[in-house]
């Protein structure tokens, strides 16, 4: 990749496109707090989405067509909380516009689209970052180093559940958007077992239940996954839109355990349960904002010229593990996987904190994922 330097600015300048539920109560927020960054536009199709987040925000610039934000020279960054199946088209757009990349997960729909995102972004000389904003907080990182201090002995396995109630019409829900639960949900699974074990799995098998409620008509109601990974370890995993909410982990070694409950929420505090010889011991990570460190870490690699941990080669493999899933899922056999392997994984080293948002913002034109 050619080192493409922004001008000299002491911040980041950061336009949002896609204004949703994620955006409107965690993204923009976040800018109140995020170090060297600054948002300066908005992009919506929906003017009154737009007039009204530009000035509760405090925004200078707003945008209802998406070629004149590109053109306008009024950010440096692009953070794309659009759905699935756009991420791919913005991300090259941006990228041939000298823009750099913030993506929001998954990455893509295909690895194919994965692909052609890295080649932009490669071709013009821009940075992208896929947006796991857990790969900066301090209870999974911890989570990270416990489990490769010999504390649990030997790691053999990985388990975990994530859950929420989808309410009907949502987005998630619609396959040409890019839907499904491995997409929106089981992806945080994958991710956490790729760093925990600090490895790619060999082969995957899964199996996908739809109860027959019109909600899931175009998507899986729930998967069950089975990831085989180098030294015969193994993770398995449930992503469900139709049970209630639940989002935790646990890894399991020779000598020990450590439970993360709840591990993938940014609305509360996260906990780990660790259990030695019998024992087990609780610690709360307090609650914090898990958007602004992101923010902040992407606008640092922007300024400095280097490559950020989580890019386009990390939502790259788990899009190709979310694929092999699906096809196991329909074939109903399991499927050997080739992956090309990640240098380099989140550690503490990328820790970060930010002040929690001190109160959720109304939202406009937008409603939460879940039922109540």
């Amino acid at each position: 990749m050619s080192d493409r330097r922004p001008r000299k600015r002491s911040k980041t300048r950061y336009g949002v496109i896609g204004l949703g539920h994620i955006a409107q109560t965690a993204v923009l927020p976040a800018f109140a707090h995020a170090k060297g960054c600054e948002l300066t536009a908005l992009i919506s199709d929906d003017q009154a989405k737009l007039d009204e987040l530009a000035e509760q925000f405090s925004v200078p610039n707003r945008f209802a067509d998406s070629d004149a934000a590109l053109a306008s020279g009024t950010f440096d960054a692009l953070y794309i909380a659009l759905p699935n199946n756009l991420h791919c088209e913005y991300t090259v757009r941006a990228a041939e516009a000298g823009i750099h990349v913030l993506c929001e997960k998954p990455m893509a729909v295909t690895s194919a689209e994965c692909e052609k995102m890295i080649h932009a972004v490669e071709t013009a000389g821009v940075r992208l970052m896929i947006a796991y904003r857990l790969h900066f907080e301090e209870a999974n990182l911890r989570a990270v180093e416990i489990a490769h201090s010999g504390v649990l002995g030997d790691v053999r396995a990985f388990q975990s559940v994530f859950a929420i109630n989808v309410q009907p019409g949502n987005i998630r829900l619609e396959q040409e958007l890019g839907g499904g639960t491995l997409y929106d949900i089981g992806i945080y699974c994958i991710n956490a077992a790729l760093y925990l074990f600090r490895d790619e799995p060999l082969e995957v098998t899964a199996l996908s239940a739809n109860n027959g409620e019109p909600r899931f008509s175009e998507t899986d109601e729930m998967t069950g996954a089975l990831l085989r990974f180098p030294q015969d370890r193994l993770a398995l995993f449930l992503s469900s839109f139709g049970a209630a909410e639940v989002g935790a982990y646990q890894i399991l070694g020779t000598k020990g355990n450590l439970r993360v409950d709840p591990a993938y929420d940014y609305f509360t505090k996260l906990t780990h349960y660790l259990t030695v010889d019998g024992k087990t011991t609780k610690k709360a990570f307090a609650k914090r904002d898990q958007f602004a460190p992101e923010l902040t870490y992407f606008a640092r690699c922007i300024q400095q010229g280097r490559e950020p941990e989580p890019n386009g080669r990390e939502g790259l493999l788990d899009v190709q593990i979310i694929e092999a899933l699906y096809q196991s899922a329909t074939s109903g056999a399991p499927i050997r996987l080739n992956l090309s392997g990640k240098r380099t994984r989140p550690s503490l080293d990328q820790e970060q904190q930010a002040a929690p948002v001190r109160r959720e913002p109304e939202l406009v034109h937008a409603s939460s994922p879940q039922e109540e």
